[in-house]
């Protein structure tokens, strides 16, 4: 096995960092935000907006691996 590079283990430790930087905020902002409540409605309106949105990056991502393998990226011109 390859020994993994120190400028890889710089990379993984600052997106931990940053990670861990936006969660902190994103909690604390989340904290802020008091007792505000969601209706029924709102909830339905949210879970279809994730599911549309995880659709098309599944659906779009499917047709990146499908055009690949059938080597529709290849690049153009005369074929032998």
């Amino acid at each position: 096995m390859m020994p993994i590079a120190r400028s890889t283990w710089v990379a993984i430790a600052v997106a931990a960092a940053a990670l861990i930087g936006v969660v902190v905020v994103v909690a604390s902002l989340w904290g802020d935000i008091g007792g505000s409540g969601m209706s029924a409605a709102g909830w339905v309106a949210m879970l279809l907006g994730i599911l549309a949105t995880l659709g098309l990056g599944v659906g779009l991502m499917a047709l990146v691996f499908i055009s690949n393998r059938r080597g529709y990226d290849e690049p153009g011109g005369p074929r032998p």
